[in-house]
């Protein structure tokens, strides 16, 4: 299940196009449920790509720099070692 949260979010669809309008303060949240399929792999020369998809298709992708993944690495693995989650 994809939730998205847009705040401030306006658009005007007028001759087939999309424009932006209104103020430049938008803001949104994606969250993805109930992931079915996730996978890691580089992202150009310096990034990594993590990719989560469910059973309906929705994916959300996530661009780090090698060392926010390695930072969120980290912290999978002191939650497998501190947390009831990997019991």
């Amino acid at each position: 299940m994809l939730n998205l949260n847009l705040d401030s979010f306006m658009v005007e669809f007028k001759d087939g196009s999309i424009k932006n309008v209104g103020p430049t303060d938008k803001s949104a949240t994606a969250k993805l449920f109930d992931v079915t399929a996730v996978e890691g792999r580089a992202f150009g020369d310096r990034r990594v790509k993590i990719v989560a998809t469910d059973a309906e298709g929705n994916e959300v992708q996530i661009a780090l720099d090698p060392e926010q993944a390695a930072a969120v690495a980290d912290d999978i693995d002191a939650l497998r070692e501190e947390s009831a989650v990997f019991e």
